[in-house]
């Protein structure tokens, strides 16, 4: 079908699933399913139609992106807003289709999951249910009701695409302005401007410090610190000063023998002559003739290991001399096996037929089945044994601990630690944002010290180091900085500002020289400054270190030998001139004019989609019909 003929849409859709919302569903094609509704939650941030967003639905996928790699906390707020557009936009999709009776139907789905996942399928046929989940599960890591859902959201969505977009074309004058855009290429003499490296240059004095802070007085702002006395339940210690005896070490032993059961194996080397993708029996016997010439080479004596480097076509063990380390009986392709166990160490096997193609197999060594016996394994025991002791007593420490706290909300940290022989010590003062090292990693403790108020104790709380229970000391309020508290940050503004100042004047200044002829080196070298010369580069290229091509996007107007503004890129500032402008060769229009056409096509297309989802954004506000709270996500990203 035409869904399914653009091999871009079949990525995107992938790509869509990997990151959907878990729905519940079955396969469609082999259990057909009517359409369900969602609960309306009294926390919405959105509605769209008459269907609610909510801070659940927010929170449920950041919390699955966070799984798949974490999110730094500072940019919750960020994707917490990417999400929330784009569930506003899935249903708002959802609600055109329906005004519009465009669907997706249960063999637009089965046929797409067949592209997708042909495993599901035996020939025309979907597999068992149990089957198809599991093949759901290890492909996509996604329940089946997640996998359909998303499926279904992508491909309504790519008729959505098609509809907007299908009679858009390419004109020549914009193939022409494309070719001349991507071909036009300059080399730049330059010089970047860093006020990072001129930070180190600038010593303030003291009166600019403090005429500086004055200014500025209102951004320096100190946050609320808070310290905490602490008694630590140290599971190291713990784990080190555990008692396990020999009898200990022989049930540990006993209940993990399944571990030390060594099955009979061989350690083997090969040389591999594929013969998969050759169809024709004169094309085996060659790869057969080709295997033969290397066995002659091996028995005459040369090294096995050579060989294979030179001959092996297993990608994954030639550079290894062939050697695939161990391998036990089940492990690999029945004739491999036999010839593997059959041959003695330290000699090479005939020529072998498998599936994959010709191998020689050198036997390096062999064990029968056996058990590894204790006193092999006891001292790695003994450290399992310790840590396990460790972990256990320090858990029922915790639990001691958490039901003396409970009998009293009146009970002290140090009543505590000498009860129960706990060490006890005070932190600095810390923010919200600085980093807590006394504990590891643990933000459950950093939360409880901003929870805490005076005269509480908190429960037992698991760090890297042990259980710790919390006693506030002492809270110094936010407050606005005095120049003293403040002087190192008003030192580094102070640097920053002067150094972001001397970078644009020396801009300008070698601006002036190169007008006034002189050559980039030696303008360059006066002013402490190092000249460069670029490569010559197009609008899609860049320069390292510098920018890209649509950055220096001015330098394409000028001609050779002019000299472009000073120009800032991020915090730099460069300054340059045309050394050499190359423009397109007409010639080479034609080789390129079916690679610009699907350019022109690609960018024309995305245009038109996001004019046209900002358009049904706009109708949908003026009817009424969808409603966005932004400011109900600027818990996301916060501490709390």
């Amino acid at each position: 079908m035409a869904f399914f003929e653009n091999r871009q849409t079949l990525v995107r859709i992938v790509l869509g699933m990997v990151v959907g919302v878990l729905a519940i569903s079955m396969l469609l094609y082999l259990v057909p399913q009517g359409p369900g509704a969602g609960a309306s939650s009294s926390d919405t941030v959105a509605t769209v139609a008459g269907q609610d967003i909510s801070l659940q639905d927010i929170r449920q996928q950041l919390s699955a992106a966070e799984q798949r790699g974490q999110i730094p906390k500072q940019y919750e707020s960020i994707y917490a807003r990417q999400i929330l557009d784009r569930l506003v936009f899935e249903k708002e999709i959802q609600y055109e289709a329906n005004r519009l009776g465009i669907t997706v139907t249960n063999e637009e789905m089965a046929q797409l999951i067949k592209q997708i996942l042909p495993a599901a399928f035996n020939g025309d046929n979907p597999v068992g249910a149990d089957q198809y989940t599991a093949l759901v599960q290890q492909r996509f890591q996604m329940t089946v009701p997640g996998f359909e859902a998303e499926l279904k959201k992508e491909l309504l969505l790519d008729k959505f695409h098609k509809l907007v977009t299908d009679g858009i074309s390419a004109s020549p004058a914009e193939l022409k302005d494309q070719f001349i855009y991507q071909n036009q290429k300059v080399k730049l003499d330059y010089a970047l401007i860093k006020p990072d490296d001129l930070e180190a240059k600038i010593n303030p004095d003291e009166a600019d410090l403090k005429a500086y802070y004055e200014k500025n007085k209102t951004k320096y702002q100190e946050p609320e610190r808070r310290s905490v006395r602490y008694a630590l339940m140290d599971v190291n210690k713990m784990k080190l000063a555990a008692q396990v005896s020999d009898d200990d070490l022989k049930r540990l032993y006993q209940s993990q023998i399944d571990q030390y059961r060594v099955p009979n194996r061989v350690h083997v080397e090969h040389i591999l002559l594929f013969t998969r993708g050759k169809n024709t029996e004169a094309e085996i016997a060659e790869v057969q003739k080709r295997a033969e010439d290397v066995l002659r080479e091996v028995k005459k004596g040369a090294k096995f290991e050579d060989l294979a480097k030179k001959y092996s076509e297993d990608t994954q063990t030639k550079d290894k001399g062939g050697d695939l380390g161990w391998i036990t009986q089940g492990q690999t392709v029945p004739a491999f096996e036999k010839a593997a166990f059959d041959t003695p160490k330290g000699e090479t096997s005939g020529i072998v037929k498998t599936e994959y193609g010709f191998h020689i197999i050198k036997v390096l060594d062999r064990e029968s089945a056996h058990v590894i016996p204790l006193d092999q394994v006891k001292p790695q025991l003994l450290v399992n044994a310790k840590a396990q002791k460790g972990d256990a007593e320090a858990n029922a420490l915790a639990d001691k601990v958490s039901a003396e706290i409970r009998k009293s909300n009146k009970v002290s940290l140090d009543d505590l630690a000498k009860q129960f022989n706990l060490d006890v010590a005070d932190t600095p003062a810390v923010s919200a944002t600085d980093p807590l090292l006394y504990f590891g990693n643990a933000p459950a403790v950093k939360e409880e010290i901003f929870r805490l108020q005076q005269g509480q104790v908190s429960m037992p709380l698991q760090t890297d180091r042990g259980y710790v229970v919390l006693t506030l000391k002492s809270v110094v309020p936010s407050h606005p900085g005095t120049f003293d508290e403040e002087r190192a940050k008003v030192v580094a503004d102070v640097k920053r500002e002067k150094a972001v100042e001397l970078a644009k004047s020396k801009a300008d200044d070698l601006l002036k020289r190169l007008k006034s002829g002189e050559k980039m080196d030696s303008a360059a070298k006066a002013l402490g400054l190092e000249a460069k010369t670029s490569e010559s580069i197009a609008r899609t290229g860049a320069i390292p270190g510098v920018g890209s091509g649509k950055q220096l996007a001015a330098a394409f107007q000028l001609k050779t030998g002019d000299v472009g503004a000073p120009q800032s890129i991020g915090s730099n500032w460069l300054v340059y001139r045309v050394a050499e402008r190359t423009e397109a060769n007409p010639a080479d229009f034609e080789k390129q004019k079916k690679e610009l056409t699907d350019q022109v096509l690609q960018e024309k297309r995305d245009l038109a989609f996001r004019a046209f989802q900002t358009s049904l954004d706009e109708r949908m506000k003026k009817q009424g019909k969808l409603k966005i709270m932004p400011e109900k996500l600027q818990g996301f990203g916060s501490f709390s």
